[in-house]
């Protein structure tokens, strides 16, 4: 609802009844949601600090929490241009992804579990916030939009949907195919005002900025696909307050 101040308040109570239950996996999972708010936010000076913070209290952990921590730590790097981080922190979350046991909170599924399709859309999301594309980016960008594509679906998460078509969009940008960048943002800029929350709306803003200044932003699809980008951030109705 575009309150991350508030988000975080009721993130700091959960962590304080992770630490009182004395769950590491808790414990290291609000980290990873106060790196989340961050992000979103536009901290990713704080998002890369509680990402590394959830990391080593996750470190001995074999569930998905872990994993989760090191995505979200490769995001807030390449925000911040840190490609070695990137790189580094994407290579140790595959690797243990080979060796998930998963636990009590992979049960649960949905926050609490973070599956393959997931940490495949936070990898190349790392590579598109660095600016890269070319040929295999793209086909793993692709990839993640196939994995968020069936509805009924345990993973599927409309936001994650339109997050992943935007990296695709990026990708195919800096590759330097401009009609493939507005088909791969369609579907997101169709989304119905209630459905363009503060994550999808940052995304959209993404290739809007890489339009401006791609080589191809004086072309006549790259004007009005960033016109069209603009008018996007549609006010939604907020929670009422009290």
């Amino acid at each position: 609802m575009e309150v991350p101040h508030e988000a975080m308040t009721m993130t700091r109570v959960a962590a304080s009844c992770a630490k009182d239950a004395e769950h590491p996996g808790l414990i290291a999972l609000t980290d990873g949601l106060k790196s989340l708010i961050a992000y979103w936010a536009n901290k990713p000076d704080d998002a890369y600090h509680c990402a590394g913070q959830g990391a080593e209290t996750a470190a001995a952990l074999r569930g998905t929490v872990g994993l989760w921590l090191l995505g979200l730590q490769a995001r807030a790097a390449a925000v911040l241009g840190d490609e070695e981080t990137v790189r580094a922190a994407n290579r140790q979350a595959a690797e243990r992804r080979e060796r998930v046991v998963h636990d009590d909170l992979d049960q649960l599924g949905g926050l609490f579990t973070y599956a393959p399709e997931k940490q495949l859309y936070y990898t190349v999301e790392s590579e598109a916030l660095l600016g890269n594309g070319g040929a295999q980016l793209a086909a793993q960008a692709e990839k993640a939009v196939l994995g968020f594509s069936d509805r009924g679906s345990p993973t599927w998460a409309f936001g994650d949907l339109a997050g992943s078509q935007c990296d695709l969009a990026l990708i195919r940008l800096f590759s330097g195919d401009l009609d493939g960048t507005a088909q791969a943002i369609r579907p997101v800029l169709d989304l119905p005002v209630s459905h363009r929350n503060n994550g999808i709306v940052v995304s959209a803003l993404r290739v809007r900025q890489a339009l401006m200044a791609s080589p191809a932003r004086t072309a006549v699809t790259a004007r009005d696909l960033r016109a069209e980008i603009e008018a996007f951030p549609a006010h939604r109705p907020a929670l009422p307050r009290g």
